[in-house]
């Protein structure tokens, strides 16, 4: 059966003068099966693990934060209008819902990334590496689940033309790519991407006032769908209830402390991932249950997880014990469930095209992702985050780091070796 396939893969292969075409077809080929070669002399090692199969297991590690993000979009919206407020009730409105919102984000994501990379690969004559995997499938994750469509597109194409094609494309960008885009959002278009109305999507506005705005194919498609199998509809005349705010708990520790986040959410709701946000970085266990894919199949770096982790405690609680304002004081091990920290350390720092090679080398990288990630979140009043930044700000560093370290056993063996 597999040779079968490999010939029929063989027969229909494009002419290599149609560059676009055989570029399609040779990254479908190449994704299809392992390469087979091997050195021409001497003794060889063959590994099923090549590049691609390495990023689909990213990917899959990701598909857990997929999940919950995706329900989670549609129970954020059905708390702000007082509808549906138990987690199960309304389950298929809600995974719904998160399926319209999600899925053309991840569409376009990978259309418009994708679509650049195969021009590049084609024009260039080489094959498509399949890099923007990983990138696209983490790009809709640090998103709103409401940015507009156009937004995201211009952000992608800036990011990969500008971020990693300019460099020469997959492993050679110096910044994390799915970051960069994000960066791009964030500076080009704040009111998109900063706020409490961004992060419950639906509503002109996530208070008192706003109400629904539903598209059309929720209200033309899902809605006599749902309604000829018996089942509940998205209610068109819905508005949020009073004295709901669509406000993360980063914002409300950014104005008032720990005490402000425990009066509107728990503990337990922020580590289970109830909560606004961006779409994957809510369900703390099933972030870890990837990581710890990560580091099992030998893909992320435990080195860098585990100082990045050492690196924020640190930071918190020297702040806890100045404590000159009400965020400083928040408990430093509560940081760990609030906003992006734990997707930060497990899928973005632990890229291995942007992170610090050397073993040495990425316990100082991480460490300072975590200090200067928590700086940036409690000393900034105008963004009550810091992980983006601060990974962004350690990618240019790393090559520098790798540099010292190599010098430094350069020097230790040029000793030993006199």
């Amino acid at each position: 059966m597999k040779n079968a396939l490999l010939n029929f893969f063989r027969r229909i292969e494009p002419d290599k003068s149609k560059r676009l075409l055989h570029t399609a077809y040779d990254a479908f080929f190449t994704f299809a099966f392992t390469p087979n070669h091997t050195t021409k002399d001497g003794v060889h090692v063959r590994d099923g693990m090549d590049l691609k199969r390495l990023m689909v297991n990213v990917v899959i590690a990701m598909q857990f934060c997929y999940l919950l993000g995706t329900y989670n979009i549609g129970h954020q919206h059905f708390v702000a209008l007082g509808e549906h407020l138990g987690l199960l009730e309304g389950f298929h409105l809600k995974l719904f819902y998160g399926l319209v919102k999600l899925l053309p984000m991840w569409i376009v994501a990978h259309l418009v990334g994708l679509g650049i990379e195969f021009y590049f690969a084609a024009k260039r004559g080489h094959g498509v590496e399949e890099g923007f995997l990983v990138t696209g499938a983490l790009i809709p994750l640090i998103m709103p689940p409401d940015l507009p469509l156009w937004i995201l597109a211009i952000s992608v194409a800036i990011a990969v033309i500008i971020g990693k094609e300019a460099f020469g494309g997959t492993g050679m960008n110096v910044v994390n790519i799915a970051l960069f885009t994000r960066v791009i959002v964030f500076f080009a278009y704040p009111t998109e991407i900063s706020g409490d109305d961004v992060w419950v999507a639906g509503l002109t506005k996530a208070s008192a006032g706003g109400v629904v705005d539903y598209g059309w194919f929720t209200v033309h498609v899902l809605n006599p769908l749902f309604s000829s199998l018996g089942w509940e509809t998205f209610n068109t005349a819905a508005a949020v209830v009073d004295g709901y705010s669509g406000a993360t708990p980063l914002a409300l520790a950014a104005k008032g402390g720990w005490e402000a986040v425990t009066q509107v959410y728990s503990p337990s709701q922020m580590f289970w991932g109830i909560i606004p946000g961006s779409v994957g970085e809510t369900g703390k266990p099933l972030i870890l249950i990837g990581a710890l894919l990560l580091v099992a199949t030998g893909v992320a770096s435990w080195r860098i997880m585990v100082s990045m982790v050492f690196g924020m405690a640190i930071t918190a609680i020297l702040f806890n014990a100045w404590g000159f304002t009400a965020y400083m004081q928040v408990p430093w091990y509560y940081h760990l469930w609030m906003g992006s920290f734990l997707f930060a350390m497990a899928f973005m720092a632990t890229d291995p095209v942007t992170a610090a090679s050397t073993n040495r080398g990425k316990w100082f990288y991480g460490f300072f992702i975590g200090m200067v990630g928590m700086v940036i979140r409690v000393l900034n009043p105008a963004y009550p985050e810091g992980w983006m930044l601060a990974i962004l700000f350690m990618n240019v560093f790393a090559p520098l780091i790798d540099y010292f370290v190599l010098q430094s056993n350069i020097s230790k063996r040029l000793k030993h070796a006199q």
